[in-house]
């Protein structure tokens, strides 16, 4: 069975179907959409299950040929880091269309373009072709303007009004940025490669000189980077997130920013492994500022969505930091890091979603005792705060604890300030708890409940990925260690 196209191909199939529903009928449209991240989900399993760590490399092959005079070819595959992003999207996608199952406004819309944005997610990590795999990359970023712009929300400062038409313009205008120097960067390498193929693993065997790859890498490295809320091209993230409907949300930070990351290993680290050892001081440094910058930033905020948005800065600053490592233990921690992000923010976002759409509001201070009235919220926040603090028993714990180790054997003063980042997430976890969750309930907010059946679902399904990740780590570390050390042995460490 070819289960990577079919993957690849089912959102688009379902967004063309959607096509052709009249806006009238819903409940169709709901029914379409729900049985999709279902299939979604159902593949997404199939595929990392399938995937044989013993053996390694890239598995499940398929290659159409599609203009054979420049050597662009549909090639698919995955290894043991894309397999587990594979399967972080099938998740995300699945749980996000349940939380949107309640909306009333233009859904037939909304759906056609989240699953044309989660096909093109789908394309990136599966493509071996860099022509597709930047054309997935573009096409997984275009629908997020119009996500914004019509079904996101504005947010009152007092002072001023970032609505989301802003935000949305925001994020278009800075991705696309990036993704210019990365296209001069894959023109180059075609040229230079001289093989007429933008096949990937044709051209990791090309030797390109080490003055190329000081030249070029850096184009990967900061254009991936800016998807990656690398500071400081990070701030389009805050805002997107928090214009963004839920599910588009769920999507951006537990998926679209982990394509940034993904393309640095995949692409820049792969191909110009000179260039990616010579770069890494510079990406560590840049990597620390993201992590102690998001963390006091989210310490600060007054938005409740603000404190995710930042945090979501912070944490990708640890993966980045995984990857300068330039270790085993630190890159295994960094690809785990990104999968247990993925379904940590997605769980963030969905619980905010939750509060927003009974009290349309964000501010942290008025609220207060929402455990009383929203309990099942309330101790699937704390889960979600434990995660991202790095509680022991939860996926965020062995992530950062690998992250860590690599830095202290590579560079120990940033590993302090590692830690250091960590302490200031404690901080403003544990004070949102205190503040949101617990206290004497405001006489305002007795009339909140808990979500609908859809969403505490999808709420169950990321909180139970995060525990068994965190008990059982076993579950995605040997795939992870056999797509990392073919790297490794790449970039001359271990």
């Amino acid at each position: 069975m070819p289960t990577l196209s079919l993957l690849l191909f089912l959102p688009f199939a379902a967004a063309t179907v959607l096509l052709f529903i009249p806006e009238r009928q819903q409940a169709v449209t709901r029914v379409i959409s729900t049985i999709t991240g279902i299939a979604l989900l159902g593949f997404s399993v199939a595929v990392f299950a399938s995937y044989d760590h013993l053996r390694g490399g890239f598995q499940m092959e398929e290659q159409y040929v599609w203009l054979p005079a420049l050597g662009v070819t549909l090639h698919l595959a995955v290894d043991g880091i894309s397999a587990p992003m594979v399967l972080l999207t099938g998740i995300v996608i699945f749980c996000g269309v349940l939380v949107s199952l309640k909306f009333t406004s233009r859904i037939k819309d909304f759906f056609i373009l989240l699953f044309v944005l989660v096909g093109g997610v789908f394309g990136v990590f599966e493509s071996l072709d860099l022509f597709f795999l930047f054309f997935f990359y573009e096409v997984a970023v275009l629908p997020m303007y119009l996500l914004i712009g019509i079904w996101g929300s504005s947010t009152d400062f007092g002072t001023f009004v970032r609505t989301k038409e802003y935000s949305g313009l925001k994020l278009m205008l800075y991705l696309v940025a990036g993704s210019v120097p990365v296209w001069v960067a894959l023109i180059a390498t075609f040229v230079d490669a001289g093989q007429a193929t933008f096949d990937l693993l044709a051209l990791q065997q090309v030797r390109y000189a080490r003055e190329f790859q000081l030249l070029f890498y850096p184009c990967y490295m900061i254009g991936f980077g800016v998807l990656a809320g690398l500071w400081p091209f990070h701030t389009w993230s805050p805002d997107g997130h928090v214009a963004a409907p839920t599910a588009v949300s769920m999507l951006h930070a537990g998926v679209l920013m982990k394509l940034g990351a993904y393309g640095i290993i995949r692409v820049g680290m792969t191909l110009f492994p000179e260039g990616a050892v010579a770069w890494m001081p510079l990406l560590l440094g840049l990597a620390t500022v993201n992590v102690i910058y998001g963390a006091i930033s989210a310490l600060g905020q007054k938005d409740l969505k603000y404190v995710v948005g930042y945090s979501s800065v912070s944490h990708m600053g640890y993966v980045l930091m995984g990857f300068a490592a330039m270790s085993q233990i630190g890159m295994n921690g960094a690809v785990l890091q990104m999968f247990s992000h993925g379904i940590m923010t997605a769980l963030f976002f969905a619980l905010v979603g939750a509060v927003y759409d009974q009290a349309h509001t964000r501010e942290i201070a008025i609220f207060g005792g929402l455990a009383k009235r929203m309990a099942v919220v309330a101790a699937f926040f704390a889960v979600a705060g434990f995660t991202s603090l790095g509680l022991p028993g939860l996926s965020g714990f062995v992530a950062e604890f690998l992250i860590f180790v690599g830095l202290f054997q590579s560079y120990p003063y940033y590993g302090v300030l590692a830690v250091v980042g960590a302490a200031i997430t404690a901080a403003y976890i544990l004070r949102l708890l205190a503040t949101v969750f617990f206290g004497p309930l405001q006489e305002r907010w007795s009339r909140l409940q808990d979500p609908t059946r859809a969403e505490t679902l999808a709420m169950s399904v990321l909180v139970l990925t995060l525990v068994v990740v965190g008990v059982y780590p076993a579950l995605l570390m040997p795939a992870i260690t056999s797509g990392v050390g073919p790297l490794m042995a790449a970039l001359g460490v271990r």
